[in-house]
């Protein structure tokens, strides 16, 4: 088990720019970091040049103390689980789990140890004499993990191990691998585009936005004190509601669309020197509240999921989601009011989109 630290790491393709620039980030020993972010942000980029398989352009990065900038992928003790399961599929499980250690010469008895120990904990013990082609895809996916964990690395690398899996599957896995972690205790660094897979999954997790590095930290941290306002806007399903507005005279409130919305007393510590001036504000569908008062809507759309329901507003301020977990539920075509939970309103730069308290200052308040 060991730490990974990346140091100002970039990566550069000629003239097209960075896929990853300036990265500089600490994982724990028997931390399970996630990277998150959209398609072309970088994070499996990172992830390759962890393995090795990309080459490092700036920066460097350790794995247990020991840069590995120029060592070679087999000799930097991690094992990388891919999308592809990359069975081989005339092997049986055993096989497959074991191939990787009888490259490596290891001794029969190590290797029969190693596999049991791996299908044990995998819930594969009745299939080591099957071939993939007799297995399920969450059953293809433990074996891909099975081969990882025989290795014994220090890091374990997940590059979108899940995304070929339908979604009840995909929620076992993610147990699955949880489970394992729980287990073993090795550091992990897992990549996905997908934020419910993060925030169930990652100690911390890691955005990442055109190769840059936005915010680290735990789930509950991003979500209810995201960095920036694409941190907000990327974390939370459905997502964050966002919108102008202006600072009162008094510095006290804001105004939406000619409508005052009072804040709380961490929001008004980060409107001092602010009024008059134009701000962006953020509102979780949660902090969104039906009122006798306060900003006028129309409702479009109307989502039952069970607990919790989703109405979809269109008002001045644009198009805005309401969750509600209790009472009445408006319908379609129907006139409401909407006002803000006064603590629960994020403010953000209105130039940069950079938040006006950071997230130690918030906790400090909270």
């Amino acid at each position: 088990m060991a730490g990974v630290e990346f140091t100002g790491v970039g990566k550069a393709y000629g003239k097209g720019g960075h896929a990853v620039k300036d990265v500089t980030l600490t994982v724990a020993e028997g931390e399970f970091l996630v990277l998150v972010g959209p398609s072309g942000c970088g994070k499996s980029t990172l992830l390759r040049m962890v393995a090795g398989l990309e080459e490092i352009t700036d920066g460097s990065i350790k794995i247990g103390g020991r840069v590995v900038n120029d060592v070679a992928p087999r000799d930097r003790d991690v094992a990388m689980v891919f999308q592809n399961y990359a069975l081989y599929p005339h092997m049986t499980v055993f096989e497959n789990l074991a191939f990787g250690l009888t490259l490596r010469k290891v001794p029969k008895d190590e290797i029969q140890r190693r596999v049991e120990t791996a299908a044990g904990v995998l819930g594969l013990d009745r299939y080591l004499t099957r071939q993939p082609r007799a297995l399920s895809g969450g059953e293809r996916q433990r074996v891909a993990l099975g081969r990882a964990m025989v290795r014994e690395p220090k890091v374990f690398l997940f590059d979108e191990p899940l995304s070929n899996l339908d979604a009840r599957l995909r929620v076992e896995m993610r147990a699955e691998i949880r489970r394992l972690h729980q287990r073993v205790g090795a550091t992990m660094i897992y990549v996905t585009h997908d934020q419910v897979e993060a925030m169930t999954m990652g100690d911390r997790i890691a955005v990442l936005k055109k190769g840059e590095l936005q915010q680290c930290a735990d789930p509950r941290t991003l979500y209810s004190r995201p960095a920036n306002t694409f941190v907000a806007g990327f974390i939370g399903t459905p997502p964050i509601n966002l919108c102008e507005a202006g600072v009162t005279a008094a510095g006290d409130a804001i105004e939406i669309s000619g409508t005052r919305f009072a804040v709380g007393a961490v929001q008004r510590a980060a409107l001092v020197g602010r009024a008059g001036t134009r701000v962006q504000v953020g509102v979780r569908p949660e902090d969104l509240l039906l009122a006798d008062a306060g900003l006028p809507a129309k409702v479009e759309l109307v989502e039952p999921l069970g607990s919790e329901t989703l109405v979809h507003l269109a008002s001045a301020a644009g198009a805005l989601v309401l969750r509600i977990t209790s009472g009445a539920i408006p319908s379609p075509g129907d006139s409401v009011h909407v006002s803000g939970r006064a603590d629960g309103l994020l403010l953000f730069d209105a130039g940069t989109g950079r938040a006006l308290l950071d997230a130690e200052t918030l906790a400090a308040h909270a």
